[in-house]
């Protein structure tokens, strides 16, 4: 596994590995939490050294899962996770990012991570209702007192992404990003540029969409989140079904999956650029992982970025509560 450096010169393997999958949105898992924990543990033998969570994952119980399996492992492995939620009775009650709930959730979430640092801690969505700058300026304090070690930003856009960088440096920003999600390229993926920010996309396989696994006859499991994206209606997956198909005839031609091209074409738009794909199943892992051996040529690159920006995307990929909560 080749190793790329994200803001403030955080080293961390080319593909990472997202969690959340593990506990939620995903329909029931088929496999036990000894088979996650072997699962996680098998991605560091992998060469996996970025792992991804959140507090509201669960809520609490994919940090705790996290923390046990990486625990005997941790001096190898960066672990990020994310605070800005206020939970109530196990369920999302609207954001909070208040300086003393972030030092709540530090605290909190070291003990769940079985660790004495949190390697990287996002703000999951920026709040409006706390100034950015306070945001950042307590997670400063944390840095300062060794408990955490690098501040990120999830889904936030361009201006609140330059003002909390000012107040303290900005490691990396996480945001949807594929071969269907081009969103980041007009004004984020500059300003992370000309920062010196890195930028980890999360669903960096269209939430399965793009491995050729869902197709417009899918059923989704009770609990399966895509049951609620407009961008995964019957209708927009027959939509959006050529840009697989054409993903799925290059991937044939080389001899890898339409996964493995998907994550190659992203770890082709900039060496600081580090997808995270989850999955439940360790063979995923393995084959995630090999798509940094996965070559595209700058034909096959700019074949891929014109089909995408001619077929476009039907469908957004939050409802509407979800979407006014991006871009801040």
């Amino acid at each position: 596994m080749h190793t790329r450096t994200l803001g403030q010169g955080l080293q961390v393997s080319a593909i990472g590995l997202g969690a959340m999958g593990m506990s939620m949105s995903y329909g029931p898992n088929p496999g036990t939490r000894e088979d996650m924990i072997a699962v996680l543990r098998g991605a560091v033998d992998r060469g996996v050294t970025f792992f991804d969570t959140a507090e509201v994952y669960g809520p609490y119980v994919n940090e705790e899962l996290v923390g046990e399996a990486l625990a005997p492992l941790r001096d190898q492995v960066v672990v990020a996770t994310k605070f800005g939620w206020n939970i109530q009775d196990g369920a999302m009650a609207g954001l909070d990012s208040r300086p003393e709930q972030i030092r709540r959730v530090a605290e909190a979430s070291l003990q769940r991570l079985r660790t004495d640092r949190i390697d990287l801690f996002y703000q999951h969505r920026v709040d409006p209702a706390v100034p950015i700058e306070d945001v950042a300026g307590v997670v400063g304090e944390l840095v300062q007192e060794g408990k955490v070690a690098h501040f990120g930003l999830s889904e936030a856009g361009a201006s609140t992404i330059r003002r909390a960088h000012a107040v303290f440096p900005v490691t990396a920003v996480q945001s949807e990003y594929s071969l269907w999600t081009r969103d980041p390229e007009t004004e984020v993926l500059p300003t992370l540029a000309e920062l010196g920010i890195g930028f980890v996309p999360f669903s960096p396989l269209g939430k399965g969409f793009l491995t050729g696994t869902v197709s417009p006859s899918t059923t989704f499991a009770e609990g399966d989140i895509r049951r609620t994206i407009p961008r995964f209606t019957e209708d927009n997956r027959a939509a959006n079904q050529r840009v697989v198909d054409e993903v799925r005839t290059l991937a044939e031609a080389k001899g890898a999956t339409p996964g493995q091209v998907a994550l190659a074409w992203l770890l082709a738009q900039q060496p600081w650029i580090v997808p995270i794909p989850g999955t439940r199943r360790l063979e995923r892992v393995a084959e995630n992982a090999a798509a940094t051996t996965v070559p595209l040529t700058a034909d096959e690159l700019a074949s891929l970025d014109a089909l995408a920006r001619e077929v476009g995307v039907q469908g957004d990929r939050y409802d509407d509560a979800g979407m006014r909560m991006v871009g801040r």
